[in-house]
């Protein structure tokens, strides 16, 4: 089985599991690093997500996905995306407009691969930012490596 049928198979058995709770689906990856595997289920809801709601899903989901799933062993995390979490769905652009972020991208635009500004969304598959100088900032979506929120301490 192909790591995208994992995925899609997780996300399906995990999505009946968070709405139970009122939790929000954020993202799933099924990805090698190293010699192991990893199958990581990516939660958030109002007020973050604790180490209790990440244990709870991680316990429920064990159980639904059972042995079969594939045939590699593979280490399951569950856990919130974190306040820099990268934005990969299109409502994400939508929830966090007007926040702060860094853009960044595949090939370097007059020079420079990373751009900070407040977003503007996503329009016409553009990611579009206002940069700290006031300047409008579009890219296309299949040139952005990432789009993260900035943190700033």
């Amino acid at each position: 089985m192909q790591a995208k049928d994992i995925v899609k198979l997780t996300e399906e058995a995990v999505m009946p599991i968070l709405e139970s709770k009122g939790f929000e689906f954020v993202d799933c990856e099924f990805v090698k690093e190293g010699p192991d595997w990893y199958l990581r289920v990516y939660i958030d809801k109002e007020g973050g997500i604790g180490i209790n709601d990440c244990e709870f899903v991680s316990r429920a989901l064990d159980e639904k996905l059972g042995d079969d799933l594939t045939e590699q062993p593979y280490i399951m995390e569950v856990s919130s995306p974190g306040i820099d979490r990268v934005l990969k769905r299109d409502k994400e652009y939508i929830k966090y407009k007007d926040r702060l972020v860094d853009v960044k991208l595949f090939k370097a635009v007059d020079g420079n691969k990373e751009f900070r500004g407040n977003l503007v969304g996503l329009i016409d598959d553009k990611v579009v930012i206002s940069a700290e100088s006031g300047e409008r900032l579009e890219f296309n979506k299949k040139d952005v490596a990432a789009t993260r929120l900035a943190v700033i301490f």
